[in-house]
C-alpha cells in the first residue's frame, strides 16, 4: 500500500483510511466508530445528526489499523472495555494478549464511541465530550 498520508495525532495515517481526504470532503466531517445497539453511540449519533458523519459499526466494518494504533497511543488501556460481555467471555489467556491483538480479534471490546474529527480523537460520550462537540460544531 502506498504511504501517502496526512498528519494524524503524531502518526502518519494511510491516505486510504482518511475518508474525508480521500473523498475531498471539506468542512465538519468526522468518523464515529461504535455499535448500533450502544446507548452512548445512539446519543452521539443523535447529537451529531446534522453533521457530516461517517458511522462505522465495529461489528460490520473493521476499524483501520492506523486508527486503532493512534487510539491506543492516545487512550492506552482505557480503549478496552473491560466491563463488556465480550471481555467477561474471554478466558485469562486471551485477556493477557496485547490490546491491539484483542481489539482486532474482538472489535466489540473497544470502548465507544470513538470519534475521529480533524486529526483529533475522543472516546466515549460523557458530558465533557458532548460539550466539546457542541462548542466545536456550533450546536
Amino acid at each position: 500500500m502506498a504511504k501517502n498520508s496526512s498528519e494524524y495525532s503524531g502518526f502518519q495515517m494511510p491516505y486510504s483510511y482518511n475518508y474525508a481526504i480521500k473523498n475531498k470532503i471539506k468542512g465538519k466531517f468526522m468518523q464515529l466508530y461504535g455499535l448500533k445497539a450502544c446507548d452512548s453511540c445512539r446519543k452521539a449519533r443523535k447529537a451529531l445528526q446534522n453533521q457530516q458523519v461517517d458511522y462505522i459499526d465495529v461489528r460490520e466494518g473493521q476499524v483501520p489499523d492506523a486508527v486503532l494504533e493512534a487510539a491506543l497511543v492516545k487512550f492506552g488501556d482505557a480503549l478496552l472495555n473491560c466491563a463488556s460481555t465480550t471481555w467477561r467471555g474471554l478466558d485469562e489467556s486471551a485477556r493477557s494478549d496485547e490490546p491491539l491483538v484483542l481489539l482486532k480479534a474482538h472489535p466489540t471490546l473497544m470502548k465507544r464511541p470513538l470519534i475521529v474529527h480533524d486529526g483529533e480523537m475522543t472516546l466515549g460520550w460523557k458530558p465533557d465530550v458532548a460539550a466539546h462537540y457542541a462548542a466545536l460544531l456550533g450546536a
